[in-house]
């Protein structure tokens, strides 16, 4: 029992001789209030009736002259201890010199003041060796300024912030110093001194924000917001991190800082910065706005801000991982819902960047459809035609097609293009499909079904003997071209020669059978550039001898008398003859043709005969009329207009 009772002793329970000790609860009987009530006043008015007065010392009448001295010995005591204590402090001298001013001892006073006056000398230099050693201590500059300015040293005082702001302090420094100008009231140098502060450190972002609150304060909101604007080129230029926090800044001026509320100001800002900082460091700005809109906003803008957010989510995620193509879906169906064609095509681009990093078709099934989701977008909703038939373009292209291949492409490509009536279109998918699929025959029928439908497309022609002479089928070529030659309409008849390339005595039969089709000026020009390339095959190689150049140069004129000036001279001038004779009326497309003769000639340099094609240019031909005056005498000429005329009909009156 003991032990236990020890026990709850030494753990601190109360036992039962302390819980006997306790005094009972008091019990109040009667509740009434009293009748006279007390009051806070009464309260007040009673405890200073009851404070102690302070004890003050009696006055001592001193009628000794020894106990004076021992008097004023004593005080002297007190106030050199104080000195020694505080020497720093000049209220403690300025007391100790007024009390001996007090007591008539003029001589001791002066010499107090004297004292004090070396000490503060003293303290001067100090001051000044230690801000010299170390300029870079910002305490030491504001001792010594807080030193200079309770001895009244004003004008010290602004000189020693000067010198400390030569050293480009930090923000806090040049604070100071503002802080020491607003306190002499003198707010156009304080409005100088933030200039400096903000050209001396021109990303310091409390810098600019303290300078705006300032022209705040002194009212100038336009001053408040051309600090801002100033400060948003700066950052916006290099890109700066704290950009964000700036705009946001801006945005709370705009919004709370004026008298009248510019919440359009304030949202503009937040659209602005949204697309200017990049995604990763919105956060802030995104929730801000979020909170803007909330409260100030309708419920477009709210939703707006809401993709903004939403935006900012998905763009960390195809960060993360950009090859997380349901990211992308669901970020472009976030696009599609705000309706920005622009920034839906941009972020489609940005998807279909990501190529599959392997050519195996599983990782393909979900890319695939970003570029069937594209088409189809562009089809129905931007209805832009032409962007919508490179995109199957370009997605066929990309496939691997000998590897796999996907039917789904391939049916939206064809069915677009019989939407848009476009047979050629469709044949040139079908034909392109069955050629990534190595199927020849089915191309052949395809050509041919093609060309059925479409007999004067000389693009299909030309393709179709392409497909033959890559797979050396020269013969079924030579037919295909005899048969294209024989159509009785053709689009482009002179540009069927290039399948021929090569075999010239053919190629040039073929020329004149075209000729005999028609006379057009490409026809003509295509002609001669053929007998210009048959030429071109025996230049040989150059040589830096002297003496193979000589031959090379000999061998050139050979060549150029053989081929160009029988084969081509002579097309040049039955081309020139037939628009001479028999078209007339045609004076630019002969002036044409002149004007590639003699680029030919002149391209052979020493070789070439221009003169020749000279003879044949117009030449511009100024006419005059005669002016008479009124009693019939000639007072002069005017010109009447100019003409082009033939030079080989030119004749000298």
């Amino acid at each position: 029992m003991g032990s236990k009772r020890y026990a709850d002793r030494t753990l601190g329970y109360p036992t039962r001789k302390d819980t006997e000790k306790l005094p009972r609860q008091t019990r109040v009987k009667n509740k009434t209030p009293t009748p006279i009530q007390s009051t806070a006043e009464h309260l007040i008015r009673e405890a200073r009736d009851r404070q102690v007065a302070e004890f003050r010392p009696p006055k001592q009448k001193l009628t000794d002259s020894t106990k004076l001295r021992d008097y004023r010995l004593r005080k002297r005591e007190e106030y050199e201890d104080l000195i020694r204590r505080m020497r720093w402090n000049t209220g403690v001298w300025i007391k100790y010199a007024q009390w001996e001013e007090s007591v008539n001892e003029f001589n001791s006073a002066r010499r107090v003041w004297e004292r004090a006056l070396e000490f503060i000398d003293h303290g001067r230099n100090a001051w000044d060796r230690v801000v010299t050693l170390s300029p870079r201590v910002d305490q030491l500059w504001n001792n010594y300024i807080r030193m200079e300015e309770n001895l009244g040293n004003v004008a010290g005082a602004r000189q020693i912030f000067e010198r400390w702001m030569h050293w480009m302090p930090d923000h806090e420094g040049w604070l100071s110093y503002i802080k020491f100008k607003l306190r002499y009231n003198e707010v156009q140098r304080a409005r100088h001194i933030f200039e400096r502060l903000v050209q001396c450190h021109p990303y310091n972002l409390s810098a600019w924000i303290n300078f705006a609150d300032f022209e705040m304060k002194m009212g100038e909101v336009d001053r408040a917001r051309n600090v801002y604007e100033r400060a948003v080129e700066i950052f916006l230029a290099d890109d700066h991190d704290e950009a964000e926090q700036l705009f946001v800044a801006f945005a709370k001026f705009e919004e709370m800082g004026c008298n009248c509320k510019e919440t359009d100001r304030a949202r503009c800002i937040y659209k602005f910065a949204l697309d200017r900082i990049p995604k990763g460091r919105a956060e802030d700005l995104y929730r801000k706005f979020l909170a803007f809109e909330k409260q100030y906003g309708d419920r477009e803008g709210i939703e707006d801000a809401i993709a903004g957010k939403m935006r900012l989510q998905y763009e960390d995620g195809v960060r993360k991982n950009p090859m997380n193509y349901d990211t992308w879906f669901d970020y472009i169906r976030l696009e599609e819902r705000v309706g920005n064609q622009e920034r839906v095509r941009e972020v489609y681009e940005r998807a279909i960047a990501n190529v599959p990093p392997a050519e195996e078709k599983r990782y393909w099934q979900r890319y695939i459809y970003l570029w069937i989701n594209y088409a189809l977008y562009k089809e129905v909703d931007a209805g832009d035609l032409e962007r919508t038939r490179d995109v199957y373009r370009e997605c066929l292209k990309l496939i691997p097609h000998k590897k796999f291949s996907f039917a789904k492409i391939w049916l939206l490509a064809a069915q677009f293009e019989i939407k848009q009536l476009n047979l050629s279109g469709i044949f040139k998918k079908y034909i392109e499909m069955e050629l990534c699929l190595g199927n020849i025959d089915p191309c052949r029928k395809l050509y041919e079904k093609y060309l059925e439908w479409s007999p004067e497309n000389c693009y299909a022609w030309s393709k179709y003997t392409e497909l033959e002479k890559s797979l050396d089928e020269t013969e079924r070529a030579r037919a295909i071209f005899e048969l294209a030659i024989a159509q009785p309409i053709l689009d482009l008849p002179e540009f069927l020669w290039k399948i021929s390339q090569g075999e010239y005595a053919r190629t040039r039969a073929l020329y004149e059978r075209l000729l005999d089709r028609t006379k057009h000026l490409n026809v003509w020009i295509s002609y001669v550039k053929f007998e210009a390339s048959a030429m071109s095959e025996d230049g040989g190689n150059p040589d830096t001898s002297e003496d193979l150049r000589e031959q090379k140069k000999q061998s050139i004129q050979r060549t150029r008398i053989s081929y160009f000036s029988i084969s081509s001279l002579r097309v040049f001038e039955e081309a020139i003859n037939y628009y001479r004779t028999s078209v007339p009326e045609l004076k630019e497309e002969r002036a044409m043709l002149l004007e590639e003769w003699l680029n030919m000639e002149s391209n052979f340099g020493e070789l070439g005969d221009v003169s020749l094609v000279h003879t044949k240019l117009p030449k511009k031909l100024k006419k005059r009329r005669q002016i008479a005056s009124y009693d019939g005498l000639s007072v002069g000429y005017v010109p009447i207009n100019l003409m082009l005329i033939d030079n080989s009909h030119y004749k000298r009156f």
